[in-house]
């Protein structure tokens, strides 16, 4: 049970934060090596002053706009992600006609069952990434992470991974899929692989999208292409690099 949390303490949001981990840790959905990943990524919020900049939400709506054009977009979920927002993950993939796969670093049917109940409550239609039977692998990857659905992110034009790994990210862009991705940290691998960078905190992002999605959902095609053809993801992640050293 999440502790009762004062709405005036200056930490407020973080322990929040800290507690849906420990929560979902206790319930079998994070791994005690997400939890040390979620401090590492905090390190870096710090240093943006934990909020969300004016370049994070460029390149937030350059990501739905990519999401809206692609014909088989699909969002990996892992134990971190679906503990801090499933809802929201699922509110995104629904407005964006976008699959949900669950997909894990370490790998465990029993965990990858738990984190698919959790998104099915949230009214996921589907989630793949469980049936073995279905298992493909990616190219260029010896981690696990290169077993993936065939009919989810082995046959997708373009995958959204929150809180990745550089392996899988780089591994997809060289099979030619458009890769977004959530990192607070603009020089990991993951970051400097993707094509469309988010350096923010996942609990704020994956609101911004769902507002950007709903605002742009019905605008033409065209419209969208320009916003992602005049988006520089480096430069970009550049600007919010120079905003983390010279800090807040």
């Amino acid at each position: 049970m999440i502790h009762k949390i004062t709405p005036t303490h200056p930490r407020a949001k973080s322990l929040i934060i800290r507690e849906k981990l420990v929560e979902g840790f206790r319930n079998g959905i994070v791994v005690p090596e997400g939890l040390i990943a979620h401090g590492r990524g905090e390190a870096f919020d710090y240093l943006l002053g934990e909020k969300t900049t004016k370049y994070a939400y460029e390149a937030e709506k350059v990501a739905v706009c990519l999401l809206l054009l692609s014909n088989k977009s699909v969002i990996s979920v892992n134990g971190n992600t679906a503990a801090l927002c499933a809802k929201d993950l699922v509110n995104l993939s629904n407005i964006t006609k976008s699959k949900i796969e669950v997909n894990l670093f370490h790998k465990c049917l029993t965990r990858s069952k738990a984190i698919a109940r959790m998104l099915q409550k949230e009214d996921a239609n589907e989630v793949f990434g469980l049936d073995a039977k279905l298992r493909s692998t990616l190219r260029y990857i010896s981690s696990n992470r290169k077993f993936v659905d065939k009919n989810g992110i082995m046959n997708s034009d373009t995958v959204f991974v929150a809180l990745e790994d550089g392996d899988r990210t780089e591994s997809l862009v060289k099979m030619g899929k458009k890769v977004i991705s959530i990192d607070l940290n603009p020089l990991s691998r993951t970051a400097i692989a993707s094509n469309v960078t988010i350096v923010d905190n996942i609990v704020r992002a994956m609101p911004n999208m769902i507002k950007i999605s709903k605002q742009l959902v019905n605008r033409d095609r065209s419209y969208l292409s320009q916003q992602i053809k005049n988006f520089d993801n480096m430069q970009n992640m550049h600007k919010s690099l120079i905003m983390i050293r010279r800090g807040v």
